[in-house]
C-alpha cells in the first residue's frame, strides 16, 4: 500500500480542468510519490498539502533535514517552473535542491505552510514586502527555453478584437478595447527579465526558524520572460478587501499601484499598460470559459461573465496611461 494518498480535493481539480493524459497522472501519484521516496531517500514529515495542480508532501531527508516533495502534472504552464527556480538560485524564493525532468517532481527547501504573507495584518507593510521580493527576482534576466511575454501578447492581440464583442455591456467593452490599445502601444518592448506571473500573499511563505533564510520567500512561480509590469496584477487584486474598506476604492488602487512601482523603479505609465494588458489577458480567459461568444452576450450583465475586481483596477489606473 502506497505511504501517499491522494486528497480528495486534487482529484476533484484534476477531472474538472485536466485531460486524460492529467487523469492517468492522478492515478499514477501514489505509485509516483513512493518512487521518488525511494530514489531520494525521503521518509515523509506530516500531512502532507495541495493546491489545484501540485501534491506537496514535507519529508525528510536521509542527514535528517526537512525538504517538500512537490508533484505535479507537467504542462505549459509548469515546465518552467525548475528553470526558474535554478535561475533565482535562491535569491528572494524557495530553493530547487532536485529535479526529475521527465515527470516534473521536485524537492523543495522546507518552508513554514502555516505561514504566508496573507497573515501580516498591515497591509502596507505586506505590500511592500512582496514588492521588495518581486523586485528581487526580476533583477534576473529571464534565462533561454522559457515562455516569452512577447508570445502571451501576440496571442491576446490576435483573440482579443473577436472576442471582446462577447461582452455584453458597452462600458466594460469599451474598457476592454482600451486596454487592447495599450497592450499594442507596449507590444514591440517587451521586456526580457525573469517574471514569477503569480505573486500574491498567498505565494510568499516564512522561512523555517533557524534557517538563515527569508524572512520571507516566494513559492509557485509560473516562469515568464518580459516586462515586470506585467506581474503587477495579482497583488493589486490580492487582499481586496483591505482595499474596499477605504473611503476611495480607486485612490488605494493607485496607492497600491504607486507604492509596487517605486519599490521595483518601473516607469508608470509603461507599468500601467502592462498591467491593462494583463486584465485583458485575464478577461479573455473569462470569455473562453463562457460556452460559446452566443452564451456570453445572453449574460444581462458581465456579474458572471467577467471578474469585477479587473474592471475596477483596469478603470483605476486608466489616469495613469497619460
Amino acid at each position: 500500500m502506497s505511504r501517499i494518498a491522494v486528497p480528495a480535493g486534487l482529484a476533484a481539480a484534476y477531472a474538472e480542468h485536466g485531460d486524460e493524459s492529467a487523469a492517468a497522472w492522478i492515478a499514477a501519484l501514489p505509485e509516483l510519490a513512493d518512487g521518488f521516496l525511494q530514489r531520494w531517500e525521503l521518509r515523509p514529515d506530516g500531512p502532507s498539502a495541495h493546491g489545484a495542480a501540485a501534491l506537496v508532501v514535507p519529508v525528510r531527508r536521509a542527514d535528517g533535514t526537512p525538504a517538500a516533495l512537490k508533484l505535479q502534472h507537467v504542462t505549459d504552464e509548469t515546465v518552467g517552473e525548475p528553470l526558474g527556480l535554478r535561475a533565482w538560485a535562491g535569491d528572494g524564493v524557495v530553493r530547487l535542491l532536485e529535479h526529475d525532468e521527465p515527470s516534473g517532481t521536485m524537492l523543495l527547501e522546507r518552508l513554514d505552510g502555516r505561514r504566508s504573507l496573507a497573515s501580516v495584518r498591515d497591509p502596507e507593510v505586506a505590500l511592500l514586502t512582496l514588492a521588495g521580493l518581486l523586485a528581487r527576482l526580476v533583477a534576473v534576466p529571464g534565462p533561454a527555453g522559457l515562455r516569452t511575454l512577447a508570445d502571451v501578447v501576440d496571442g491576446v492581440l490576435a483573440d482579443a478584437p473577436v472576442a471582446l464583442k462577447a461582452v455584453p455591456d458597452a462600458d466594460d467593452r469599451e474598457l476592454l478595447e482600451r486596454c487592447l490599445a495599450a497592450a499594442e502601444e507596449v507590444r514591440d518592448e517587451p521586456g526580457d527579465r525573469l517574471l514569477h506571473w503569480d505573486l500574491h500573499y498567498e505565494n510568499v511563505l516564512a522561512s523555517l526558524p533557524g534557517s538563515g533564510r527569508g524572512p520571507w520567500l516566494a513559492i509557485d512561480p509560473k516562469p515568464l520572460v518580459g516586462d515586470p509590469g506585467f506581474d503587477l496584477l495579482p497583488a493589486l487584486r490580492n487582499r481586496w478587501e483591505d482595499l474596499v474598506a477605504t473611503d476611495d476604492l480607486p485612490r488605494a488602487i493607485r496607492r497600491r499601484f504607486d507604492l509596487m512601482t517605486e519599490v521595483l523603479g518601473l516607469d508608470r505609465q509603461r507599468a500601467a499598460r502592462w498591467t491593462l494588458t494583463r486584465v485583458l489577458q485575464n478577461a479573455l480567459w473569462d470569455l473562453e470559459d463562457a460556452e460559446d461568444a452566443e452564451d456570453a452576450a445572453d449574460f444581462e450583465d458581465d456579474d458572471e461573465l467577467l471578474q469585477e475586481e479587473q474592471l475596477v483596477i483596469a478603470r483605476a489606473l486608466a489616469p495613469r496611461l497619460q
